[in-house]
């Protein structure tokens, strides 16, 4: 079967809600991502054969086909088609999933899979709400309801419990949303970020700047601010400083086969090992990460130990801690230079934005494998394993 390789990777840095990057229309944020993969890599535009975009809020400014509305807004010529799709928070995570099989496939050589979520302009649930609102129904069907008696699917409450399965409290999940904002910081401040970052001009109250360092990063967080944040549920241990930040972002990673490195010169930063995708219990929801990996792990014929470094999406603090917990992993692997608690996570540009850090992180550290999985509305997992070149 044909290998599919990354020749490069790239991402914005996040920028808060009514922050930095609010002036950006998500296409013009996608299409400048899509620019940055072509353009570091010297290929030509015309030889992208599909741009595969994940978006979670496709309405509005990221309706009508967000993925060919942003290869419309780059210097990609029209003959390079686009699809949009939605896997919940591992939207663009799929992309790359979906973008590998083409190539393994042996059907298509080069594709860019991308994300983009622009959460300022596009409100989370925000198509859902004005369908309520306009007495057109839920998303909630009579069967699934049938199924599903009374249940209500919110990832609030799947944090909630997977926090009260595992037995986490409050104080440690806070001081784990207190280490992703140290490893932020420090990962800022030594330059960890540089490369896969692509920087977006934004206007400012001073001028114009170009906008390079993640705006959620808290540098002077402290164990007392992230613990006086307001509960979301009373007697619960979930707070929105040990969740995810909302943010607006753009990613993109470019998968391409032998073939295409040979035609085009083009020199691969790491190898796809495995894919790997579940689907599990929709009420917990979030948990399905911990079992999605011991099915790669398994097909990949791998330990946990062979894994260098670990990106696990910082959807909930207890995400990845019960991840590690399951696992076995260790501590020091996991979402080294941060995670979304304290960089955001633009739903549906968030895979390829963790496969973007992964890989540089991996080539700055020596490691070999990385291992990168996502939590996803309904119960869904993916699981990415790269190696290295």
């Amino acid at each position: 079967m044909p290998e599919a390789y990354i020749v490069e990777a790239v991402r914005t840095a996040g920028g808060k809600r009514g922050g930095k990057l609010a002036g950006w229309h998500p296409a013009d944020m996608g299409g400048a991502v899509l620019d940055a993969v072509i353009d570091r890599t010297g290929i030509d535009p015309a030889a992208v054969e599909d741009v595969i975009m994940g978006c979670v809020s496709q309405g509005g400014e990221q309706g009508f086909q967000i993925g060919r509305g942003s290869v419309l807004a780059s210097k990609l010529p029209e003959s390079v088609p686009a699809v949009s799709i939605d896997r919940q928070c591992g939207s663009s995570q799929q992309a790359i999933q979906f973008a590998a099989q083409a190539i393994m496939s042996g059907t298509q050589d080069v594709v860019i899979a991308s994300g983009v979520e622009s959460m300022t302009r596009v409100p989370m649930g925000a198509t859902g709400m004005l369908f309520a609102k306009a007495g057109l129904g839920t998303s909630k069907s009579p069967r699934q309801e049938a199924r599903y008696p009374g249940v209500q699917f919110s990832q609030f409450m799947g944090a909630q419990m997977i926090a009260d399965k595992y037995g986490f409290t409050r104080e440690q999940l806070d001081e784990y949303a207190l280490e992703s904002h140290r490893r932020a910081a420090a990962a800022t401040e030594r330059g960890a970020f540089k490369d896969e970052i692509v920087g977006l001009m934004v206007e400012t109250p001073e001028g114009e700047i170009c906008h390079v360092t993640d705006e959620g990063i808290r540098f002077d967080a402290t164990f007392e601010g992230i613990h006086a944040v307001k509960l979301l549920q009373e007697g619960g241990v979930i707070s929105a400083a040990n969740a995810s930040q909302i943010c607006d972002g753009a990613s993109a990673v470019m998968v391409v086969s032998e073939r295409a490195l040979k035609e085009h010169g083009l020199t691969p930063l790491a190898r796809i090992h495995n894919l790997t995708v579940t689907g599990g219990d929709p009420v917990v929801m979030l948990e399905e990460p911990l079992f999605a990996t011991d099915k790669a792990l398994k097909r990949a014929g791998m330990k946990i130990e062979d894994i260098d470094l670990y990106e696990v999406n910082e959807a909930f603090a207890p995400v990845p801690l019960a991840w590690l917990k399951h696992v076995g992993g260790d501590p020091a692997k996991l979402n080294v230079n941060g995670g979304a608690i304290a960089l955001g996570h633009p739903l549906g540009a968030s895979g390829t934005k963790l496969m973007a850090t992964l890989v540089h992180a991996l080539h700055k550290t020596g490691g070999r494998y990385g291992l990168q999985t996502m939590c996803e509305g309904g119960g869904i997992a993916n699981v990415t394993i790269v190696e290295r070149l």
